[in-house]
């Protein structure tokens, strides 16, 4: 056989192998026909799941579809923390999900997860117990690792913290359970917490229900604004010096 035939040889069978591909490809990138959606869930449920992954999965087919990219995607879902995307045989894709941990309300509209990051409620209904944070953008794990301090401080005294606020201008305020809100400020903050630890246990505790708000902002002692007052009165801490 001429060179010039072997070449054509060669020629004439990738052509034969390159149809041959081409067809096996076209047959096996069939369409999507089922959705498998799994994981350790325990907020979010699977019609809430399936309604944001629909419009992901729409004009894609089984062998084409970029998995690397939909998992992209679908960790864009709010409540989705994790998510693993895998091909089933002969046409369907499979999620393995894993949710966001709400441990905070924040802003009122959005929620935190244990890093501070928030994503938003949508239409899952978190725990009701969530403490109640606040704070400007970007702030979240801050507030968040602030809380934690103070509720670990607090809970000694067996008064839960359920509202800590972080203002723009770096003031903090908290709520405690009794229904007292306690303005802390910016500066010296241990130093005023420990007026108010000291105060609460000499007087203050016993009067809680009449306390409508705290005043830590003063150079001695702290101040105390009570209901049917207009104006807060000074209070003695107890402490010597």
């Amino acid at each position: 056989m001429s060179q010039r035939g072997g070449w054509l040889g060669v020629v004439l069978l990738l052509l034969v192998f390159g149809a041959g591909g081409r067809a096996l490809w076209l047959w096996l990138d069939r369409p999507l026909e089922r959705v498998s959606i799994g994981g350790d869930l325990t907020h979010v449920n699977a019609d809430y799941l399936r309604a944001e992954l629909t419009p992901l999965l729409r004009g894609r087919t089984w062998l084409s579809v970029d998995v690397a990219e939909l998992r992209r995607e679908a960790l864009a879902i709010d409540w989705i923390a994790e998510a693993r995307v895998s091909r089933e045989w002969p046409n369907a894709l499979t999620f393995e999900l894993v949710e966001e941990v709400p441990v905070a309300r924040w802003n009122d509209d959005q929620l935190l997860n244990p890093e501070g990051d928030p994503f938003a409620i949508g239409p899952v209904s978190p725990p009701g117990d969530l403490p109640d944070l606040a704070g400007p953008p970007g702030s979240g794990a801050e507030v968040l690792a602030y809380h934690q301090r103070l509720a670990t401080r607090f809970a000694a005294l067996d008064l839960p913290l359920t509202q800590l606020r972080l203002e723009p201008r770096g003031a903090w305020r908290f709520q405690l359970d009794e229904g007292v809100w306690v303005m802390l400020g910016r500066s010296d903050r241990e130093g005023r917490l420990a007026r108010l630890v000291a105060a609460w246990q000499r007087q203050l505790a016993r009067q809680a229900s009449h306390i409508r708000y705290i005043d830590l902002r003063y150079p001695n002692g702290v101040a105390v604004a009570w209901h049917g007052e207009t104006e807060p009165l000074e209070v003695d801490d107890g402490r010597e010096g």
